[in-house]
């Protein structure tokens, strides 16, 4: 694949030199951009006889490293955070909400429906339903959709979506011998039925099974199929990095700037109140590249600088139907439009999602991609997005892999993840979705474009794509 796909995406950095230029040049261009931003007038993609499903606002707490911050808390304290911060924000009544629905990845065992756990200790009333989803990285993006569907099929007016992951606490098991011997001595009847069990337990038993970010069906790390990938379409180290330092240094000008407004401060509780996402770290061409590689060795390209990183967060968006929201006095932000989820190949192509989901979102929606204003896509690792833009950009790539006549295009730099991307911002697994949604809205108010597209990928070789449309202003 590399052979045929060897020549790199134009808009992409090719040496240092380049990205210290580029990197100046693309946040010059996206400064300008929203100088000089003016509302476009192009179609609206509202449906007859299909409700009009808004977003009235978003919110997440802020997302932290593992093992800082919020270490000593549980998945539900992080999601009742943010859905207080969200009733903060909003005043939307409480009994007001139809249903409720989260997404999560690593679940906790001893609150498996984090949603209904973090709706009751945020204060909605036991008469709310609530459910969780799991889809790895696209949890949150499920949670929304499956709010979405509820209201266009007029089951509710007022659904709460979110997300949530504490990477600092997982479930840790015994092994499974030991399981099956604790299970069946809980059963045993007379002390020498005990005792002959515990007689069986040998030492390997006691050995604990610690959960890994592998794919099940085939025994591999996400980062070793990122390695993969990037070595498959021929993406190098130093582009990887250079991406990198792109994300890190566009978060902190746009933290700096002020533009993450769906940040909600939160007070953890015994310690000091934490208001703004401490992963945000700009380093150097030169410090980055000291790094080894961290799952391939010693040739890998992946690195912990060039990956986004554990993380600690939960989000949480208010989505109605427009006539409720108008109703209810309130002016909505965005529009949630056209959406599709697809799968492919979980091995040589687990986080290809974006290229395999965005032409399908785009013809859905009879869109191109220069209707796109802004582009919302998520970062696991920095070659798991270059092979997607080089992917998305290729001609050959879409006719043998895809069953495309012709590529859709990668999408151009100044238009994408210009806050910052998952590598910097931090990825919960479960809520990174919203994020990416309440942050294509607030670029287009910003920016002053009227189409935004959401893009993800997911393990199990899954993906999501969505439109968002700005709200009239």
């Amino acid at each position: 694949m590399s052979s045929m796909l060897s020549s790199a995406l134009r808009s992409l950095p090719v040496s240092s030199a380049w990205a210290a230029g580029g990197l100046a040049r693309s946040l010059s261009c996206s400064s300008q951009f929203q100088a000089a931003a003016q509302p476009k007038t192009k179609k609206t993609l509202g449906k007859t006889g299909v409700k009009n499903v808004v977003v009235v606002e978003g919110v997440r707490i802020p997302f932290l490293q593992s093992g800082t911050s919020y270490a000593d808390l549980m998945p539900h304290d992080l999601a009742r955070a943010a859905l207080q911060g969200l009733l903060t924000r909003t005043s939307v009544p409480r009994d007001v909400v139809d249903y409720i629905v989260y997404g999560t990845v690593i679940q906790e065992v001893k609150t498996s429906n984090v949603a209904r756990e973090a709706a009751l200790g945020a204060g909605f009333s036991d008469k709310t339903p609530a459910h969780t989803v799991t889809m790895a990285c696209i949890s949150s993006n499920q949670a929304m959709t499956t709010g979405v569907g509820m209201i266009a099929a007029g089951q509710c007016d007022v659904v709460v979506a979110g997300g949530v992951e504490l990477m600092s606490d997982v479930p840790i098991r015994h092994s499974r011998k030991m399981r099956k011997t604790m299970l069946t001595l809980n059963r045993a009847k007379t002390l020498g039925q005990k005792l002959s069990l515990i007689s069986k337990i040998r030492p390997d038993y006691f050995a604990p099974e610690l959960p890994a970010v592998a794919e099940f069906s085939t025994s591999e790390t996400m980062g070793h199929s990122a390695d993969r990938l990037a070595a498959a379409f021929g993406i190098s180290r130093l582009e990887q990095d250079e991406y990198a330092l792109r994300s890190h240094t566009l978060a902190k000008k746009a933290q700096d700037e002020g533009l993450l407004q769906d940040v909600v401060p939160f007070k953890v509780p015994g310690k000091d109140t934490v208001t703004k996402d401490n992963g945000i770290r700009p380093s150097s061409m030169e410090q980055m590249g000291k790094l080894k590689p961290a799952f391939i060795k010693p040739y890998g390209t992946v690195t912990a600088a060039n990956s986004s990183f554990l993380t600690d967060g939960a989000s949480a968006i208010l989505i109605m139907s427009e006539e409720k929201a108008l109703a209810m006095g309130y002016k909505p932000k965005a529009y949630l439009r056209d959406f599709v989820y697809v799968s492919q190949d979980p091995k040589d192509q687990l986080l290809l999602g974006p290229t395999y989901a965005t032409p399908k979102v785009l013809e859905k929606a009879g869109l191109a991609l220069s209707d796109i204003d802004v582009f919302e896509f998520h970062e696991a690792f920095a070659g798991q997005i270059l092979a997607n833009l080089k992917a998305m950009d290729s001609d050959w790539f879409a006719q043998n892999y895809m069953g495309r006549k012709s590529k859709v295009g990668a999408p151009p730099l100044d238009k994408f993840n210009t806050w910052g991307g998952s590598l910097s911002l931090g990825h919960p697994f479960g809520a990174t979705g919203c994020r990416l949604v309440i942050t294509a809205a607030h670029r287009l108010k910003k920016e002053g474009g009227q189409y935004g597209l959401v893009a993800a990928c997911a393990a199990g070789g899954q993906g999501h794509a969505m439109i968002v449309e700005l709200y009239p202003q």
